[in-house]
């Protein structure tokens, strides 16, 4: 007769996912969460309206910060491994968190990720935090608690844009409701982002009506601004000066509007390069981007305060459109390079412009020249590195780095050298209203 023994037992629900279980199930939210950063990134540059591609920016600054958490609570419930396996049977649901970017349009894309693809990722991680142990598994608790504060207010963003660009009659929305439809099936299929298992025979074939992902040559441009390819006179002539004074604030501030083609150049590096570099390089771009975002809305912020009319404010594309106009294959680096040469060319300018601001009594000018200077220390850091690593990548020497950064420099004059007579007058016009408008306001406050 065997001997019965009795030991204490529990039905806590808190057991349900042992350690390893736990790791499998945030690295499915890993995954998910890359790859939605890195689709949003590269459409950046597409879309027009000021405020989406900024907030885009931050949206995947803060995608990245949730992976980038993922990334390191993976490593901890699986150590001493920090080997990221593939996607294994969430190969198809990652596929398709991939696909969305290849949208067939932007009317497409801000449909199937904000209707779509995020609000399956704020529920999964409520499920997960329903379901979870928050005593064992406390400091997922903490990352994946903000992120569904983040994912919500991304939801309500892009229902923001979807609803205003419906309401504007823009083309393509039927057929952006059905590519939205067929991305949600999908996601049925494969058994949604969720906590339970996905489905793992589920083929992961393009979606219908998918249009190949290309770099765009022209960045679109928000409408409502005076469009143009170069945004001052100084650009074009020399003997403009950059100024003093109130020249000096209003240049500043129509520098920092168009650092627009930063954020557009960071969402098309961050996304060229994800799968070639390591994923500190995602974390490292997507950090990049949402800084020059930051730096846009400075501008705007500042220019919006003195009143100017939107309508008045040149917004160019000449440095994105110099990286993208000679080349085919090595648009990325190009624009890797680009942004290396303008932090560095620009830096030393910072803290004295930052301590004429204050000497006017301009305190938010001299406000966000002081932060955009500590932000471009550590951007320049980002080039060196990242140019370094791609040229050993390609078999090329890391030392060569700086030969990019001048062959940038050539791109830009070249690219200079195009511009025409009508303009460069068109641009004098242009500045020297929006110095008049200054000049009047600095009169109105002193009556």
């Amino acid at each position: 007769m065997s001997e019965t023994r009795e030991f204490l037992l529990t039905r806590e629900q808190r057991a349900r996912w042992m350690r390893l279980d736990t790791a499998q199930l945030l690295k499915r939210f890993f995954f998910c969460e890359r790859s939605l950063l890195i689709g949003q990134a590269a459409w950046i540059p597409a879309i027009a309206p000021l405020e989406i591609k900024t907030s885009l920016a931050r949206f995947v600054w803060e995608s990245a910060q949730t992976a980038d958490s993922l990334r390191e609570r993976i490593f901890e419930l699986r150590f001493p491994s920090r080997m990221m396996e593939e996607e294994g049977t969430d190969r198809a649901l990652i596929a398709l968190f991939t696909a969305v970017k290849d949208s067939p349009s932007v009317p497409a894309f801000l449909l199937s990720v904000g209707s779509v693809l995020l609000p399956a990722m704020r529920d999964a991680y409520e499920s997960y935090l329903r379901a979870s142990d928050l005593i064992a598994d406390g400091p997922t608790h903490r990352f994946l608690a903000l992120a569904v504060g983040e994912k919500t207010g991304q939801i309500r963003g892009f229902e923001s844009w979807i609803e205003k660009s419906r309401s504007e009659k823009s083309e393509g929305w039927s057929e952006a409701a059905a590519w939205a439809t067929e991305v949600a099936k999908r996601l049925s299929a494969v058994g949604g982002v969720g906590v339970q298992s996905s489905a793992s025979s589920v083929t992961a074939a393009p979606v219908p009506g998918s249009k190949a992902y290309c770099i765009p040559v022209h960045p679109a441009r928000d409408q409502r601004f005076w469009p143009c390819r170069f945004y001052w006179p100084d650009i074009l002539d020399p003997s403009y000066p950059y100024g003093e004074g109130i020249q000096l604030q209003v240049r500043s501030a129509i520098s920092h509007l168009n650092e627009i083609w930063a954020v557009e150049a960071g969402g098309v590096i961050l996304n060229a390069f994800a799968d070639v570099l390591p994923w500190e390089w995602v974390h490292d771009s997507a950090r990049w981007t949402y800084d020059e975002s930051r730096h846009c809305r400075m501008g705007y912020e500042r220019l919006v305060a003195w009143e100017f009319r939107l309508s008045d404010i040149p917004l160019g594309t000449y440095i994105y459109e110099s990286a993208t106009a000679a080349a085919t294959v090595d648009i990325p680096i190009n624009l890797l390079g680009m942004l290396f040469f303008f932090e560095t060319k620009n830096i030393r300018h910072k803290p004295q412009r930052a301590r004429l601001f204050h000497s006017y009594g301009d305190s938010l000018s001299e406000h966000d020249m002081d932060f955009d200077w500590a932000d471009e220390t550590l951007h320049a850091s980002y080039g060196k590195r990242w140019l370094k690593e791609l040229l050993a990548i390609r078999g090329q020497d890391p030392a060569a780095y700086d030969e990019v950064r001048k062959n940038c420099e050539k791109l830009v004059n070249n690219y200079v050298r195009t511009a025409t007579a009508k303009e460069i007058t068109d641009l004098r016009i242009a500045a020297d209203q929006l110095l008049n408008h200054a000049k009047e306001r600095r009169g109105m406050a002193r009556v």
